[in-house]
């Protein structure tokens, strides 16, 4: 057994809290761990003989992108309108638990001069769409529980995989994807769709051409009040949700963590080069107590509740193995602005998105990074004025903005931000298709 030292943020959270619920889809039940002055360290499991990584996959270029997709409820009908727009993409399958859901979609396709596609619907429609012969790609846009389960199945029958943000529910979901991934030679992509947003994608621009200096330290995070929202998430007639709280405000109350982390690590991982030279080592998380997590489910059911298990507010460091540092947070339960963060303190500059735009660049470096500055007296002790603003931002506009951002913003999606990682994703299948680790280690907290 190999072991390595690493905090995984789903067992980190697990072992913090005592006894498990069976509900509780965080816990792994393979995955092994020890002491070790003081830290909590995960073993690695063995890997299966014979497989290649696939950080570096490449496959050959589709002429034609047929996709499959699964999961029809909130996010998959946008998904679908943007596909539709895409050169070089046929949709083949469309499926749902519901079947109305996925039947009326092909009013979409038909508005866009597209054939209909095949309709597959109930709890197992999924394994229909995976087993055709004539599907690329499976999107995967259901509810959390069901990302890792629609993914195997796909990966199992030889289709790359596109799946919403978070891609696995614990760290024995990770492991599965990864090993089906370099057992097949397939793509496993997590939709993290912050990722592609025009101050992040800027920003990475200007990190990677060394604008910022050494990037020692980063935030991220995801704090979205969902009170307009818990009840418009799938509540499953199955018998799982008996209280029919609907899917996430289920997990909230059966889990402890940070349960949405990606919208705020993705950004930020790529700024730092997670696996592209750096990884995640160590991790150390907090949260508050309960409070509104509670009272939604005692109005809900009428019921005191005592076991919701998550925090309203939890926070999140992790150490890196280059020794830089990341800071999380997640707070979907009180009222706040929404906000990502997204910060970046470099050696020679500094980025922040929230709650104000901007960079902080002295004369110096401003000059070297190839904008001449219009004041004498700039520093790092403000933000820099707009005329510097714009012009760095003309300067490092990433090249898939400058091609397809006028679009995305008129298509919209997030401000256009969904189209621009629809386009992206479309752009590397029909040219050359790439995989990394991302999918899982940004669900994981750490590799």
């Amino acid at each position: 057994m190999k072991k390595s030292a690493l905090l995984g943020m789903c067992l980190a959270a697990i072992l913090s809290a005592g006894t498990l619920p069976a509900s509780a889809q965080s816990h792994s039940p393979s995955t092994q761990w020890h002491w070790n002055k003081g830290k909590i360290m995960i073993d690695s499991p063995e890997r299966p003989a014979g497989q290649k990584d696939v950080i570096g996959l490449t496959l050959p270029k589709m002429k034609t992108v047929r996709v499959g997709f699964v999961g029809l409820g909130m996010r998959g009908p946008d998904a679908v309108a943007d596909f539709a727009l895409l050169p070089g993409v046929e949709i083949v399958a469309l499926c749902d638990f519901e079947k109305p859901r996925a039947a009326k979609l092909n009013e979409t396709l038909r508005k866009h001069g597209l054939a209909p596609a095949a309709i597959y619907s109930g709890a197992k429609g999924y394994e229909a769409l995976c087993s055709r012969d004539d599907i690329d790609l499976v999107y995967i846009a259901t509810d959390w529980e069901h990302h890792a389960v629609v993914a195997r199945c796909a990966l199992e029958h030889g289709k790359n995989v596109a799946d919403e943000v978070p891609s696995a529910m614990n760290l024995e979901e990770c492991w599965q994807l990864v090993n089906l991934a370099e057992q097949k030679q397939l793509n496993c992509m997590i939709l993290e769709n912050c990722c592609y947003d025009w101050f992040e994608m800027r920003t990475l621009n200007m990190a990677q051409h060394g604008v910022f200096g050494e990037i020692l330290r980063a935030q991220g995070a995801y704090i979205h009040n969902l009170d307009d929202f818990w009840d418009y998430y799938w509540k499953n007639p199955d018998g799982s949700d008996p209280d029919q709280l609907g899917w996430r405000l289920k997990y909230n109350r059966d889990n402890r963590g940070d349960l949405y982390a990606t919208h705020g690590l993705g950004p930020v991982a790529q700024a730092l080069d997670i696996h592209r030279g750096d990884r995640m080592v160590t991790l150390v998380s907090m949260d508050t107590k309960s409070v509104h997590g509670k009272e939604l489910v005692e109005a809900k059911t009428g019921k005191p509740c005592d076991n919701f298990r998550n925090g309203d507010h939890t926070t999140t460091l992790i150490r890196t193995e280059n020794q830089k540092v990341i800071e999380l947070q997640h707070d979907v339960m009180n009222p706040q602005p929404y906000n990502r963060l997204y910060q970046l303190t470099g050696t020679r500059g500094f980025a922040n998105k929230y709650p104000i735009e901007g960079y902080a660049l002295d004369s110096k470096q401003l000059s070297a990074s190839g904008v001449q500055p219009k004041v004498d007296n700039l520093s790092t002790h403000s933000f820099m004025p707009e005329a510097e603003l714009k012009a760095l931002e003309e300067k490092y506009d990433h090249p898939i903005l400058k091609k397809f951002g006028k679009l995305a913003k008129e298509v919209g999606g997030h401000g256009g931000m969904d189209f621009v990682m629809t386009r992206a994703w479309s752009i590397v299948c029909r040219t050359d298709c790439r995989s990394t680790w991302t999918c899982t280690t940004w669900r994981s907290g750490a590799r």
